[in-house]
């Protein structure tokens, strides 16, 4: 029986293969492309291809595809097979190294935010060398970029490539101020925990609003929610233990490091973690997950569901972006050291992320914005929409220690100097976590809460990649130009703290009276929507950072800003009209057959027995003919919200509209639905309910 050891990792053309299929020459070039972004020659990416596509066929595989990420938010693929025609009427499988790095798939109907006209169908894929190839059922996926013929940015993957390479960058020129000479690259890595809702196909089925929008518009509480807290950590249910079996196979064949799985805080919750990698590699490998999860799902009689707030009134889903940096060697810069140097380049890299988070609240808060998430943030589950840091009780301590010029006595009782500066030594993840806070700091990391479970990682991880080199850029301008560089780090690090020490919140961000203080006495930024955050994205600060390190051009920018306004504006409508529908053609007519069939029998039995005054069924019969008007008349307001999108001038008036008008409309209509749900018979209730739904998967 074969182990996971033996499979790993099998559908993967990874190093082992490349070192086992490739000269040494041809090997030794790649891995120089691959590790220090040198150019590769056409010859070498011959040799690979033909190696490439040996392996694959051995495997199974017919035919080959440039694997990306459009703006859509999921992956896309354009396959080919290796076939080529032989003189003699046979064929022969071929694959050449410009098969290999350049694609060209019809890029019509992607979207661009204007980025070229919708008769510009050109667009081109190009090898992305640092994210490994793999088999998909028959296919041979190869991870690219996707740009458009004149050559902007279309996908989520080119501009994470940019800040990676940004904040090596910069990052190296803060280790050569430390005398770090050997190091060749920073890597900024991230392991994304994936939560997700698993329910029966039947039950989805059944759901139009489950199976147009990804949630449920419409559901009662059930007499039995997360309450008792019982299926957190919870014994896992034998068909969910098999599906998480089968998806834990198909994971590992790919490559992706699946490690811990466990039920959530809601009923037919759970949630994948894997052991964190290169942040391009996790972003493919968090696509993938998605990706297998629902078809792994499928083969179970069951759904996955991705959607961040597929049922009210339970905890919704995320997606914890666990971030760190690295240098190539393996030493991670957000880790506290053992010499006072060590400890001065930690301190320093840790304030150019409080920096970051503090300058770019805005961006972070963008970068995890659709309408999905909206209805997730600021609940019970997840952080707030407002950003802040946790950096627990002793870091916290050592960053006051070093504004005020105080030595600082931390657990160990122990003080280190660096010249002149006083520059603490202190322990390793000594404090707790704070599942509240939307940006906490867990010992050397820094888990970046807010992102919704359907999220590509990409945009967060591009947004924090690029803030953070934005302060290491100022501070590496600053300390190559210092008389006294000892002298002037210190000083660096306690204005830092000084300017920027209102982003640090060790509290419970879910208080009300942190949200006051945040907004109204620190200054901090409160964008609890999609609509009110995302023309942000165009604020000349943002621009300015994100243009002059070269991660976006500016028609780059503002295509991004319209894409997922229109997405915003578009995924509401689809909600909207859905519960038009499902009102007018269903909820609506079941209440009334019930209420008729209600007052038919108070009618016969007052037939049998006139002095029966039949007390029930006439109030319910009341209460069910008043939320029935009450539905018609809330009904007609969101049908009327919706057509009133056509006034709209542009996306971001839209999607203040949307914000103002239809959403509200949409919650009024769905109180008198779920107060009905509760009065009418099951028998007549059109769909399953809440209770039905979260406690269908035995």
């Amino acid at each position: 029986m074969s182990t996971v050891s033996d499979y790993f990792g099998s559908q993967v053309f990874d190093d082992r293969v490349m070192r086992a299929t490739l000269s040494a020459d041809v090997y030794a070039s790649l891995r120089k492309t691959i590790d220090e972004g040198k150019e590769l020659d056409i010859s070498v990416a011959n040799a690979v291809a033909e190696a490439m596509k040996n392996w694959a066929v051995s495997k199974g595989a017919t035919h080959f595809t440039h694997w990306f990420q459009p703006l859509t938010g999921i992956t896309a693929e354009k396959h080919d097979s290796f076939i080529t025609p032989s003189p003699d009427g046979s064929v022969i499988m071929e694959f050449s190294g410009k098969e290999l790095i350049k694609g060209e798939p019809d890029a019509s109907s992607f979207p661009s935010g204007g980025l070229r006209a919708t008769f510009e169908a050109r667009g081109y894929t190009a090898w992305d060398p640092t994210s490994y190839a793999f088999i998909k059922g028959k296919t041979l996926c190869i991870p690219t970029a996707f740009c458009s013929y004149g050559g902007h940015a279309l996908d989520k993957k080119t501009p994470l490539l940019r800040s990676m390479e940004v904040l090596s960058r910069q990052a190296l020129r803060i280790l050569r101020l430390f005398g770090n000479d050997t190091a060749k690259r920073v890597v900024s890595s991230v392991g994304p925990e994936q939560e997700y809702f698993l329910i029966t196909k039947e039950m989805y089925d059944a759901r139009p609003d489950l199976r147009f929008t990804g949630r449920t518009l419409f559901g009662a509480k059930p007499p039995k929610g997360q309450e008792l807290d019982d299926h957190y950590f919870g014994v896992i249910k034998p068909g969910v233990a098999a599906f998480m079996e089968d998806l834990n196979n198909e994971l590992w064949k790919l490559g992706i490091l699946a490690k811990t799985e466990h039920n959530e805080v809601a009923p037919a919750q759970h949630e994948l973690a894997p052991i964190y990698t290169t942040t391009n590699v996790a972003t493919d490998h968090n696509q993938l997950t998605m990706e297998i999860m629902q078809k792994v799902a499928a083969k179970h009689g069951l759904v996955c569901l991705l959607h961040e707030k597929p049922f009210a009134g339970v905890n919704g889903s995320g997606k914890h972006n666990n971030w760190s940096i690295a240098t190539d060697s393996g030493q991670n810069l957000l880790s506290p050291g053992d010499t006072p140097y060590e400890n001065a380049q930690f301190l320093l890299f840790l304030c150019a992320v409080i920096k970051a988070v503090d300058d770019y609240q805005d961006l972070l808060r963008i970068s995890v914005a659709t309408a999905g998430n909206d209805h997730r943030l600021g609940a019970n589950e997840a952080p707030p929409a407002v950003i802040s840091i946790f950096l627990g009780d002793e870091l916290n301590a050592v960053l006051e220690a070093i504004e005020t010029d105080t030595p600082y006595q931390g657990s160990q009782k122990l003080q280190m100097k660096l010249g002149v500066d006083v520059l603490p030594k202190f322990n390793r993840d000594t404090t707790d976590r704070n599942r509240t806070s939307p940006f906490a700091f867990t010992g050397n990391k820094f888990e970046f809460r807010m992102l919704g479970s359907s999220n590509s990682i990409a945009c967060a991880n591009i947004m924090l990649n690029s803030a953070v080199a934005e302060s290491l850029r100022i501070y590496a301008d600053r300390l190559e130009q210092a008389g006294d560089f000892e002298s002037e780090l210190h000083e660096m690090i306690k204005e830092t703290i000084r300017e920027h020490k209102r982003i640090i919140f060790n509290g419970n961000g879910y208080d009300d009276a942190w949200i006051e203080e945040a907004t109204e006495a620190r200054g901090l930024l409160n964008y609890r929507t999609t609509a009110d955050c995302m023309p942000h994205l165009l604020d000349k600060k943002n621009v300015t950072m994100l243009t002059g390190l070269g991660v976006f051009t500016i028609d780059e920018l503002r295509s991004r800003r319209d894409i997922m306004l229109e997405n915003y504006c578009k995924s509401v409508v689809i909600e909207a009209n859905t519960m038009i529908n499902m009102v007018h053609k269903r909820i609506a007519p079941a209440i009334t057959r019930f209420t008729s069939d209600l007052a038919k029998q108070a009618s016969e039995k007052r037939s049998f027995a006139p002095d029966v005054t039949c007390g029930y069924e006439t109030e319910l019969v009341r209460k069910l003919s008043a939320l029935t008007d009450c539905i018609a008349e809330k009904a007609g307001e969101l049908e009327k919200a919706v057509i009133g999108l056509q006034d709209a001038e542009d996306i971001i008036a839209e999607s203040a509209l949307i914000r103002d008008t239809v959403l509200p409309r949409m919650s009024e209509l769905r109180i008198p639905c779920d107060r009905a749900e509760l009065l009418t018979a099951k028998s007549y209730w059109p769909f399953p309910t809440y209770g039905d739904i979260l406690f269908s998967v035995k």
